[in-house]
């Protein structure tokens, strides 16, 4: 019986060699954890749109507007997720262009449940389908967010068509130019390759070459250096100047600023909200792709920059006006939730607390004073809240990235560790992706409203207005009493 320890020291070391020879070679590898958790974080992003948002902005329109709202906002999930997966996920994360994708994973060619995605740490991947239908909810929510800016004018013709073109137009070319990148598994195999060239000077070129082929694959927006963890730029501001374009260009409600229009339910708003804020956690915290630290950051700033804007909004309110109202708390809560969006996963908890308190009186001034005297009818106050929240959190993520303000600080996959912070180069960055989202959904969506209009005609007339869209557009009541 002696022979079984050399024999099992043999086999030990024949494993070792083995275990050793194919890591080398190890396709990446997929944890069950991070597919869980994004499992989860994908229903909790579809949770804010359905029923999330619709039943906030339900609540905000009249009585007699209420369905039409619904309507909307449902439509607008279903259509967009089978443009998605027809060819939205191909044009929005498959290399073609610094604008936009290519069809390779059109009607998701090649997509199975065996392929991955890659995640922010090198070998850690996740399950394809997963990431396909968690920024699947993305797509979904953003031209949702839209209709509140017009709410209780526009037909519903005009948003059946409206609602497709947008995506295609302007939130499928958004979301690549900010999102997509070779990923870090692709940049850490070019490194490798060059320190494994040694002195072999032509396979050095080739694998440098390699590297700046890499590099080179991402989104304009992306290469400027400015990030977005969750969405400013490609959700909110996308959405709020797209919504202020199309208030602008549709015109006042009938009776505006001359007639009581206040919200018919402020209960099944405080319901959207608090939806919102539950299924924002997916939203920001499922943006890490993995669950770990940067997950459990995310979810943190999640909770204290929302409860900070709330806060600030209604004492703001409490000191101006002479009362604390539930909307003005509601709207800085949902205000904290837009800025903290693009920081989720940077900042640290005080600079997101900090960021909260300046984004609730900042969305504020906009929602009362700057609109007021501008005198345009954001119905749902798309523009105050989400575009201009979402500016506030995109350069405000710039800041708070900062390691010495507690800040993660940027990943430098090339090197493996977190880069210098420059701070007039990150403002210089951000200001890349402000401007590119403001320039690029304002003009774009212009355009689509026009072209809107000229086939189906954007507004209801005056009669089927005053009646509300209910009954006129779907033949139907919220509330049957």
């Amino acid at each position: 019986m002696t022979f079984k320890r050399p024999y099992s020291a043999g086999l030990t070391a024949l494993a070792v060699g083995l275990f050793t020879a194919t890591a080398a070679y190890a396709e990446p590898t997929v944890n069950k954890g991070d597919n869980a958790w994004m499992l989860t974080a994908t229903v909790l992003v579809l949770l804010m749109t359905i029923p999330g948002l619709a039943l906030f902005y339900g609540g905000l329109v009249r009585s007699k507007n209420m369905l039409s709202v619904l309507m909307q906002v449902f439509y607008t999930v279903c259509i967009v997720t089978l443009l998605w997966a027809l060819y939205g996920y191909s044009l929005a994360f498959t290399g073609g262009s610094d604008f936009i994708g290519g069809f390779s994973k059109a009607f998701l060619m090649g997509v199975t449940p065996d392929t991955k995605a890659a995640t922010f740490s090198v070998d850690a991947n996740i399950t394809e389908m997963i990431y396909i239908c968690f920024q699947m909810t993305f797509a979904c929510i953003t031209p949702a967010l839209i209709v509140g800016a017009f709410a209780e004018r526009m037909k519903f013709a005009a948003i059946a068509l409206f609602v497709p073109l947008w995506v295609t137009l302007i939130y499928f070319p958004i979301a690549h130019m900010v999102w997509y990148w070779a990923g870090p598994d692709a940049i850490s195999d070019a490194v490798k390759a060059i320190a494994a060239a040694g002195s072999d000077a032509a396979a050095k070129t080739a694998a440098e070459a390699k590297l700046a082929e890499v590099n080179a694959d991402a989104g304009f927006i992306f290469k400027k250096g400015a990030i977005d963890f969750a969405g400013g730029t490609v959700v909110h501001i996308n959405a709020g100047i797209a919504g202020l374009v199309g208030a602008l260009l549709i015109g006042k409600r009938v009776g505006y600023g001359k007639e009581l229009m206040a919200p018919h339910s402020l209960t099944m708003t405080m319901i959207g909200a608090s939806l919102l804020w539950v299924g924002w956690f997916g939203f920001n915290a499922g943006s890490n792709l993995e669950a770990n630290g940067g997950a459990a950051l995310a979810m943190t700033n999640s909770f204290v920059a929302t409860a900070a804007a709330a806060m600030a909004w209604m004492f703001a309110e409490w000191i101006v006006k002479g009362h604390p109202s539930v909307l003005g708390a509601l709207s800085g809560a949902v205000a904290g939730l837009v800025a903290v969006t693009p920081a989720a996963g940077y900042s640290g908890p005080m600079g997101a607390i900090v960021l909260g308190l300046v984004v609730g009186v900042v969305c504020l001034f906009f929602c009362t004073v700057v609109k007021n005297a501008l005198g345009y009818d954001d119905s749902l106050d798309v523009f105050g809240v989400h575009c201009i929240g979402g500016i506030v959190g995109a350069i405000g993520t710039g800041i708070l990235v900062n390691p010495a303000l507690g800040g993660t600080g940027i990943m430098d996959y090339t090197t493996g560790k977190i880069g210098d912070y420059d701070f007039a180069a990150q403002m210089v960055s951000q200001c890349w992706g402000v401007a590119t989202t403001l320039v690029w959904s304002g003009i774009g969506s212009a355009i689509l409203y026009k072209v809107v209009d000229v086939i189906v005609g954007l507004r209801v007339n005056v009669e089927t207005e005053r009646e509300g869209l209910d009954v006129t557009e779907h033949t139907e009541r919220a509330y049957n009493m």
